[in-house]
């Protein structure tokens, strides 16, 4: 069985799993979607609301790692573009 399946029933569980990937990984909200089989929202709600609700420290800790994504993702997005027109 896919290990989505077995966190898609418990919520707090599946953010507090997709918090300490993130963290260990410097991983993006879009790759733990990816990891997880779940949707970019899914992972944002429960990493931004849900957490915070039943482990404030995780959520301290992941929201750091986020912060530093969302002021890098511009140049990654430029670095995307520029592979693509370069035909890597």
């Amino acid at each position: 069985m896919r290990e989505c399946c077995r966190l898609k029933g418990n919520m707090e569980e599946r953010a507090c799993e997709m918090a300490l990937y993130i963290i260990e990984e410097k991983g993006t909200v879009r790759s733990a979607a990816q990891k997880f089989g779940l949707s970019k929202s899914t992972v944002h709600k429960d990493l931004s609301e849900r957490l915070p609700t039943f482990n404030r420290p995780l959520y301290e800790q992941v929201k750091v790692v986020l912060e530093v994504n969302k002021a890098q993702r511009h140049i990654r997005g430029g670095m995307a573009t520029r592979k693509k027109y370069k035909g890597e």
